[in-house]
């Protein structure tokens, strides 16, 4: 067989390391909450190995209704971000900043719909105390729900920056950074609602 058939490629350029998007103390901080996260899941995992009866029957007081669309909600979020982070890759920095305010609107609406969730078991006296289901609950839920609250106000100051101008599709550093924090908290959501309220 002819060897000119053959695309010869340098091993060299196969190999080489892919850079992570955005700021590396931002990495740092992500994989030092999903190690939070990752030992809140272990430990929620372990205290339901031994009251599996209680978890399962109290799984279905939560409303998976709310938190199927609220899952929906992160995951149009994330599309929103990569549409961002592809828009000032081309040096479109105004579409960057509009994709950027579409994601915080997508979490503003998390934040409404997870507040009507808290709202109604806090009408019915549940709290941290009710039992062990109902404080992790409350704990991994509400502990996602300030991280989304932290995600919005980083997008909210990226998008300001890609409105004045601050980056370009040679230097978008910080859009990578926000977008992979959004990501983040999209990733612990797509864990924690299975993992709480359809798992039995």
């Amino acid at each position: 067989m002819n060897s000119s058939v053959f695309t010869l490629v340098d091993s060299s350029e196969t190999h080489r390391p892919v850079p992570l998007p955005g700021d590396l103390a931002m990495w740092i901080f992500i994989l030092a909450e999903l190690l939070v996260f990752a030992v809140f899941f272990t430990s929620y995992a372990f205290a339901r190995s031994g009251n599996v009866e209680l978890f399962n029957h109290y799984q279905q007081t939560l409303n998976c209704d709310i938190g199927a669309a609220n899952t929906v909600i992160l995951l149009t979020g994330s599309l929103f971000v990569v549409l961002a982070v592809q828009a000032i890759k081309t040096g479109n920095s105004l579409l960057c900043r509009n994709w950027l305010l579409a994601s915080v609107v997508t979490g503003t609406l998390f934040l409404i719909l997870k507040g009507v969730e808290f709202a109604d078991k806090f009408a019915h006296g549940i709290s941290l105390s009710t039992n062990t289901f109902y404080m992790f609950y409350l704990s991994l839920t509400f502990f996602h729900f300030m991280h989304v609250i932290m995600g919005m106000i980083i997008l909210g100051a990226v998008a300001w920056k890609a409105h004045t101008g601050e980056y370009s599709a040679t230097q978008h550093t910080g859009v990578e950074t926000g977008a992979s924090y959004w990501h983040m908290v999209d990733l612990v959501w797509i864990v924690l609602f299975p993992l709480v309220y359809v798992m039995r």
